[in-house]
């Protein structure tokens, strides 16, 4: 199920239906569907997928016009892009001027001991191998990238709005129902908050 949130901040940001939209990082295209639904016109890549409906492409290859797309988004997927700076150089060079890149990550440099103890405190909800949160937390920043990094690679092409911050561990294999009690904990200042929303406006 597409996070009512997470669809919300896209549709605000994104231009309106029948706009022609690549969706980087797909996965198993729920959102990219949802978006069909709306009217837009959306072609979804991801260089794991199985799915009929998603281009099975990393995004430095992904065969398309130069400014053939009205807008871009990345959700949960750009701190995995390899390589970087190639992947972000065409991803900016098939938006056209003026379209917008919407951008919804995992910050990993947000993620310390606190919160890996309390994404692992969740319980069998979290299927992972090792449960020393300093070792997550090791792991998670040694393998992706931070967003001050994304946005860095991107930032030639693109201007970037405020950073939005707010949760994020409750989508890391954990159940909806603790996104209430993650915002909570942010608030109180006993968590960090991972998750952060951006967009970027191609120049």
């Amino acid at each position: 199920m597409v996070d009512d949130s997470l669809v919300a901040f896209v549709l605000d940001s994104l231009p309106r239906p029948p706009a022609r939209v690549l969706e980087v990082g797909a996965g198993t295209g729920e959102l990219a569907e949802h978006l069909r639904g709306r009217g837009y016109d959306v072609t979804a890549i991801d260089p794991a997928s199985r799915t009929p409906q998603v281009q099975a492409v990393p995004l430095h290859e992904l065969d398309a016009l130069p400014e053939s797309f009205d807008g871009a988004l990345a959700v949960v997927s750009l701190h995995h892009v390899e390589p970087l700076n190639e992947s972000c150089r065409h991803l900016a060079s098939v938006v056209r001027p003026g379209g917008h890149l919407v951008i919804d990550e995992f910050d990993v440099a947000s993620l310390d001991v606190t919160a890996a103890r309390w994404w692992l405190a969740q319980g069998p909800a979290v299927d992972v191998d090792d449960v020393d949160p300093t070792a997550v937390v090791a792991d998670r920043q040694a393998h992706l990238h931070p967003l001050s990094t994304i946005l860095t690679a991107l930032k030639p092409w693109f201007e970037f709005s405020a950073i939005e911050r707010g949760p994020y561990l409750y989508r890391w294999r954990l159940r909806a129902d603790l996104r209430p009690v993650e915002e909570r904990e942010i608030e109180r200042g006993r968590l960090p908050a991972t998750g952060a929303r951006v967009v970027g406006r191609r120049c």
